[in-house]
């Protein structure tokens, strides 16, 4: 049996994390939070220790070390911009970790981790589950038993409908969050990756606080992406059956089935964690770096590649 302590317990992902550590026969020996809202640890682990100010969660763990009872792993689902600090604190304790996506918001902070992995002799995983995920390997597979000049043309749409709390909360604040290709589509940007190879292209075609929108180029793969948490953007299909997300992958008019399938994959996640085939620092830097180019790059006006959904908001 393993000991974690998991920060961010509060968070909408963390139900997840504890879920995963008791079904793979482990313990949880301190949580920590800003926000006390942290009932849903009574069903999972009432016995656990838990902290509001980190200060106080650092001694706890501190006081640990002293005693000989060290954590084996710190599960991380703070906000985007809390992941490096806290990551740095489990590494510098010689405690591994478990990260929620975005590992990081950039590139230069994966450098930093690969830094304190080696100087303190412990291990950064994260939580890439769409690897994981059937309908996504076996597209994998028929990628690659595809001719090797075979190109395919893919359209990525993904629209999850927010409300006006979303931009007075963290999220809504492109150094804290990434911005919304970051904190909505980093996953989808490491799936394509994972799927389609290396990439060699990355324009974007709009961004604001709300919606994101461009062109992906990948060995395999060339891709029309569109984000967004604004509703007014929902095609039509989505609106007319009263849905507020609408989430398709489109590979050559042929649509991706991947919404169910979740329920286990934290749990799966953790699994290759602890048998030692946990994705670490380098597995990341791909979606990381497209991201982060995504955030910085210049907006192409007249696309060749425009999504069909840019006209919405153009």
């Amino acid at each position: 049996m393993k000991n974690f302590a998991l920060i961010g317990v509060a968070g909408y992902i963390a139900p997840r994390h504890l879920k995963a550590i008791k079904e793979t026969g482990n313990n949880l020996v301190v949580a920590m939070d800003v926000n006390d809202s942290v009932g849903i640890m009574d069903s999972h682990f009432p016995d656990a220790d838990f902290f509001t100010e980190f200060e106080e969660f650092s001694a706890f763990v501190e006081d640990l070390k002293l005693k000989g009872e060290k954590l084996d792993y710190i599960a991380v689902a703070s906000p985007n911009y809390l992941h490096l600090p806290h990551m740095k604190f489990a590494l510098q304790n010689g405690i591994d970790v478990i990260c929620e996506k975005p590992l990081v918001l950039n590139t230069a902070d994966l450098d930093t981790l690969n830094r304190y992995e080696k100087e303190h002799g412990a291990k950064v995983n994260s939580i890439l589950q769409l690897r994981l995920h059937p309908s996504i390997i076996a597209l994998r597979e028929k990628v690659k038993a595809a001719p090797a000049d075979k190109v395919f043309d893919v359209d990525l749409t993904y629209l999850t409908s927010r409300g006006k709390w979303y931009l007075k909360s963290w999220k809504g604040f492109d150094e804290k969050s990434g911005g919304v290709a970051t904190n909505i589509g980093v996953h989808f940007y490491d799936m394509l990756h994972f799927i389609f190879g290396d990439i060699k292209h990355n324009e974007v075609h709009y961004r604001d606080e709300k919606t994101s929108s461009g062109f992906l180029q990948y060995e395999r793969a060339n891709v029309r992406w569109f984000l967004s948490i604004d509703a007014n953007h929902l095609p039509e299909n989505a609106v007319q059956g009263e849905k507020l997300t609408y989430r398709s992958i489109d590979i050559e008019g042929e649509e991706l089935e991947f919404s169910g399938g979740f329920t286990d994959l934290h749990t799966q996640s953790y699994e290759r964690i602890l048998s030692g085939n946990g994705y670490g620092v380098e597995d990341n830097r791909a979606a990381i770096q497209t991201v982060d180019v995504m955030r910085k790059s210049s907006i192409v006006e007249r696309p060749d590649n425009p999504h069909p959904l840019l006209a919405k908001v153009k």
